[in-house]
């Protein structure tokens, strides 16, 4: 074949070979149809006129024929359903023969790069089967078939088991599409038709324009997807957070609207209070959209600092008393707060962060609340365009990032909470995030917006699950939001310990991936409460998506749900243009939801927060985050775009290697990480967590089912629980550790049995030190044999949630409390072993001589 500048194709540079004895990567055709039925049925598209005269002008310019052309378009519509830079799919070379199976090379380039690819590879595939006809050798057909087959010839033949075959008719004006009716439904089937047809009409329109560019979806499928699933559209009402609790103020001044360990503030003891702060906080200067910093621990000062921000204009800017004084300084410095307001006892590291910089001032609360300025709302006025808070996230580059969100934003995300939660007068909604987790403001101000009450929980309570569950019961807790982490630590002391919570209707749970297997084990627990899986991001005013579910899902992940009120999520390209329905893509967000930015951080306020292009006037917000929209028009998150890593070159996504893991029963949670060994290759290893451990071989057969080779791990760590971080999340800085130091020995194995021993601990000795070291274990995530007695529960990787897990394992017989009293092993032993004593149980047990 020529290129139109006469060059040969089959020296081209980009060229890549592809064709393959034993193919790998067979690309997927996305799961589409409600209604999965056995069977096939065919979908004819005709090729419009004026393409099949490009066709023919094409093939007369280039000395080219069709079937290349076709095998083309073939592949870049693979690329843009499978968001692959290579594609495979089976092609079949002359009437009646096996389909030879092919690997196109589909990155960035121009339409002649595509097909000078597709016409070299069905060069050699048709030499291939030429040679096997001449021999008579059997055809191909070993290994796992291709998805799709494409069909230039027109002569039928066998489908090798294909989900999908595209036919070129003999006369060569239609394309037919046989599909698989358990896959596709006929919507979908039409839709791929059209893709083809889409890109053979560009590829005769602009064969030097760049396919990488081009976008396939019709007119129809474009607006589907930048409006038609959208969150639906509601008129929000003219006021902000506290003007809209003022409004409830006057309407109920003497009912409960917030408590704390059975003290309780009126709707008009908390509106007083905070009132006077704000008149404190004006009376000091500060003016719209001034960054004002809440130090301070949660509880009713607390809530009542927060309306007091709100209410004087001023933007709220929550910083933990235990963060490190550097840490505080830096978000002060960053936000440009001159202003703190802390409460007694919480002043420790903020007295630290303020001495180096005069220029800031604390007000406490209490000294705000004795200048009694005013009791009535000082009135200012607030657009909703306004600054309304900032939270800082972790960045990538080790430097916190403050996300500003603003008023109408702010007031939206309350109101989609209100309503699919269906908060309202008389229920409790249950406050236990930190200050700095930003569903720590919908916790705090939902109740109180819908005619509620806010219980604020302890933190002590929170991290005793017995003492929680009481609470939740003795107050009648309505409405809770928890992490998945934590939701598991109860539910396992719901599992060991049955009781009542009849006042509890809705659970929400969100901050990372919700697992099917803690959604089946907590209907198994509380089939009558429905479980709501929220997604969201602090950049996007919080939570975004709303799953209600009523039963545990019928796939292997948990979907995110539709978009809430007034927000727009797309799953689009790195060009923000949007990909086929069920096609992989990056999550991107728009509406009232999106935020201003990163504060005094134009650069990274620039790489994340975009102009909508098919909005204009509005911008997008990238969330890093990967999905799919799924045929009932809810959305799956599939796996962050930082998990992303290159395996011997191939692109993996991490995340879909865990969630394959996650559908073989038996496992119930599962992370991969990468080891970089100096002197070896890049590896995987996955670490799966269960209640027994799997044979490697089922592990490597089940994922060798549905995935290339290079994305199966060499390497399987089986745990009874994965370690999280101080956030309830998979700890995965921890599994990389850990990874490295066992090199290839798996976990368990002999060789790790001896780890103790190796590195000098001396093991645990006693039955009590032994029962432990068990529940250390389980909740550290690592094997029992590699724990001392002298082993400090912090220092090998313990956090706050997994002392939670550690006291239910141990029955409570010891509190989180005490474990951070006493972190080492041996003395936790001696505490239980006093505490038996004294409560009249047999002598404690000594310890062996060590």
């Amino acid at each position: 074949m020529r290129t139109p500048d006469g060059s040969d194709a089959t020296t081209a540079a980009d060229a890549v070979r592809s064709v393959s004895p034993a193919p790998d990567p067979f690309s997927p055709v996305p799961r589409w149809t409600l209604d999965p039925a056995p069977g096939t049925a065919e979908h004819r598209a005709a090729i419009p006129g004026e393409v099949l005269a490009g066709l023919r002008a094409l093939g007369e310019r280039a000395d080219l024929d069709a079937a290349s052309v076709l095998l083309a378009a073939h592949a870049k519509v693979l690329a843009a359903l499978t968001g692959r830079d290579e594609v495979v799919t089976g092609y079949v070379t002359a009437p009646g023969a096996q389909p030879a199976v092919l690997r196109l090379p589909t990155g960035r380039g121009s339409w002649w790069t595509l097909i000078r690819a597709a016409h070299r590879e069905a060069d050699e595939a048709a030499r291939q089967e030429a040679r096997r006809v001449a021999h008579r050798a059997a055809g191909a057909g070993r290994g796992t078939p291709p998805e799709t087959v494409l069909d230039p010839t027109g002569g039928g033949g066998p489908d090798a088991g294909a989900l999908l075959r595209i036919t070129l008719a003999r006369r060569g004006d239609e394309l037919r599409l046989r599909y698989r009716t358990d896959v596709l439904d006929a919507d979908c089937a039409a839709r791929v038709a059209g893709y083809h047809l889409a890109a053979l009409a560009r590829i005769v329109t602009d064969p030097d324009g760049p396919h990488h560019r081009a976008s396939l979806l019709s007119d129809e499928e474009l607006r589907l997807q930048l409006d038609g699933l959208s969150g639906p559209r509601r008129a929000l009402p003219d006021r902000r957070v506290h003007e809209l609790f003022e409004e409830r103020v006057r309407e109920g001044p003497e009912a409960v609207a917030a408590e704390q360990d059975g003290h309780r503030w009126t709707y008009r003891e908390l509106d007083v209070r905070a009132n006077r702060i704000a008149h404190a906080l004006l009376a000091r200067g500060v003016r719209r959209e001034d960054v004002v910093a809440v130090v301070s621990e949660r509880g009713l000062p607390w809530m009542a600092a927060v309306l007091a921000v709100l209410k004087a204009g001023c933007a709220y800017l929550p910083a933990e008393p235990h963060f490190p004084a550097d840490r505080i300084a830096t978000m002060l410095t960053r936000a440009s707060c001159r202003l703190v307001l802390t409460a007694t006892g919480s002043t420790a590291t903020l007295d630290e962060a303020l001495s180096a910089r005069p220029e800031v001032r604390a007000l406490s609360v209490e000294e705000a609340w004795a200048e009694r300025r005013g009791d009535d709302s000082p009135g200012v006025e607030t657009a909703p365009d306004a600054l309304a808070y900032v939270f800082f996230t972790s960045g990538s580059t080790g430097e916190p990032k403050g996300a500003m969100c603003e008023h109408a934003g702010m007031v939206n995300h309350l109101h989609a909470k209100i309503r699919d939660l269906g908060i309202g007068a008389g229920d409790v909604v249950a406050q236990i995030a930190p200050p700095c987790f930003d569903i720590s403001l919908w916790q705090l101000l939902a109740g109180p917006l819908a005619g509620g009450r806010t219980l604020l929980v302890g933190q002590d309570t929170v991290l005793d699950a017995g003492r929680f569950l009481d609470t939740m019961k003795e107050s009648g807790v309505t409405v809770l939001q928890v992490v998945p982490s934590y939701l598991d630590a109860v539910l396992t002391l719901l599992e060991r310990r049955p009781r009542e919570l009849p006042a509890l209707r809705c659970v929400s749970v969100t901050g990372e991936a919700l697992k099917p297997d803690l959604v089946r084990r907590w209907f198994a627990a509380r089939p009558g409460v429905p479980l709501v899986n929220a997604y969201g991001l602090t950049e996007t005013c919080d939570d975004t998506h709303h799953a209600v579910l009523e039963r545990p899902p019928d796939t292997g992940r948990v979907p995110l749900g539709r978009p809430v009120q007034n927000v727009r999520a797309h799953i689009v390209d790195e060009h923000l243009s949007p990909v086929p329905l069920g096609a992989p893509g990056e999550i991107v967000v728009g509406g009232v939801c999106v935020g201003r930015g990163y504060v005094g951080d134009p650069e990274r306020t620039r790489a994340s927060f975009l102009p909508d292009p098919h909005h204009p006037g509005e911008r997008l917000y990238r969330s890093g985050d990967f999905g799919r929209w799924l045929p009932d028009g809810t959305m799956e998150f599939l796996g962050r775009r930082d998990s992303q890593v290159k395996i011997r070159g191939f692109r993996i996504e991490t995340g879909e290697i865990e969630n394959t893991l996650l559908r073989i029963p038996g496992v119930h949670d599962a992370a991969v990480v990468v080891t970089r060994a100096p002197g070896r290759p890049a590896a995987l290893v996955a670490f799966c967590a269960g209640p027994r451990p799997l044979a490697d071989s089922l592990l490597h057969e089940r994922l060798a089912a549905s995935l290339p080779p290079y994305m199966v791990p060499p390497s399987f760590r089986w745990r009874r629980h994965l370690p999280l971080t101080a956030n309830g999340k998979t700890d995965r800085n921890a599994l990389r550790a850990g990874a490295a130091a066992a090199g290839n020995t798996p976990v368990g194995s002999a060789a790790a049995g001896h780890a103790a021993a190796e590195d000098g601990r001396r093991p645990p000795r006693t039955p009590t030190e032994l029962r432990i070291a068990a529940a250390w274990s389980t909740a550290l995530g690592v094997p029992r044999d590699g724990i001392g007695r002298h082993d400090d529960f912090f220092d090998r990787g313990g956090t706050s949630l997994a002392a939670v897990k550690v006291a239910i394992a141990l029955d409570r017989a010891i509190s989180p409390k005490d474990l951070t009293r006493c972190p080492v092993l041996a003395d936790l032993a001696a505490l239980l072993d006093l505490r038996r004593a004294e409560a009249g149980s047999r002598p404690p047990e000594r310890p062996a001589h060590a």
